[in-house]
């Protein structure tokens, strides 16, 4: 999995064009930012967020063929479309992007399905291991959407399939609070003899307007490894297990396109996995970031 670093730039542009029943679109990314997210592509083909095209079958059915970001989680890869300008754990260590086909299904006014066959995740340019994997949405209300993933994310004879599920939700709570939430589990096994390993986390989302133009927010994060699910993440004990709590203090203010987004963040870890300014080892992390955002 790849790691979004909060402190990189990023410019997205996005080209579409598109009829009453098809259409195409291309997402194009430049900057380290842009280019961690699609780390699995080479070259040019780095530059390629997203890349895909779609036909509404009916009302109520449509297709999906190509290069698409992923609809697990809630964060999201362009920071102008996240209130947080960093990511969170849960979101860094993915999935990012899947190539394959997607089926969107409009069950009724407030449900609706996704069911997708795609290669092995963020492999969109090829399919080194000659695998596939399924993924599936259920979603009630446009605001609360179950997740999950099912495959074998390497070769066949190394690693057994992956099983991911994710929630995520938000509401309204009052015209001036909102408050979202994510929670997510990964398991695998990398080869019989061996327990299974992967991570798991939640999130709470909660925000102020404070008025039109500034918002207020907090990300509450606790993230979790077991038996080495993920190396060089955060520090890991004896037997591979680690875990963290990250806090993060966003304000949105925006003046006309531009949203300025001063952020103080504190990553707190089980065990040490960070230096110091006297290049010491830590288990505490605090760091500032003024983001800016423009969009049009």
């Amino acid at each position: 999995m790849g790691n979004l670093s909060y402190t990189r730039l990023m410019a997205n542009a996005i080209f579409a064009y598109k009829n009453k029943k098809t259409g195409i679109i291309a997402d194009l990314v430049f900057g380290p930012r842009g280019k961690d997210a699609v780390f699995n592509s080479e070259g040019s083909s780095q530059v390629i967020n997203q890349l895909y095209a779609y036909w509404n079958i009916t009302k109520s059915i449509k297709l999906t063929f190509g290069n698409f970001n992923t609809f697990l989680g809630y964060e999201v890869i362009s920071p102008s479309e996240n209130f947080n300008y960093s990511t969170s754990y849960m979101f860094s260590y993915g999935p990012f992007s899947h190539t394959g086909l997607k089926a969107d299904f409009s069950i009724s006014e407030k449900w609706s399905a996704i069911f997708a066959i795609m290669n092995p995740t963020d492999y969109t340019e090829n399919n080194p291991f000659d695998t596939y994997i399924i993924g599936g949405q259920l979603s009630y209300n446009r605001n609360t959407y179950l997740n999950i993933r099912y495959g074998n994310e390497g070769k066949p004879q190394e690693v057994h399939p992956t099983f991911q599920i994710d929630l995520t939700s938000w509401q309204n709570l009052t015209p001036t609070f909102y408050l979202g939430i994510n929670a997510t589990y990964l398991t695998n096994k990398l080869e019989d003899n061996e327990k299974s390993s992967g991570f798991y986390g939640v999130a709470l989302y909660p925000q102020y307007k404070a008025s039109d133009k500034l918002f207020i927010g907090l990300r509450a994060e606790y993230f979790s490894v077991y038996n080495k699910g993920l190396i060089n993440i955060i520090g890991l004990d004896t037997k591979g297990d680690g875990d963290v709590i990250a806090t993060t203090l966003t304000g949105n203010y925006t003046v006309g396109n531009l949203t300025l987004k001063p952020e103080l963040r504190l990553d707190i870890t089980s065990e040490n996995s960070f230096f110091d300014t006297n290049n010491e080892a830590s288990k505490n992390l605090f760091s500032f970031v003024l983001g800016t955002v423009y969009k049009f």
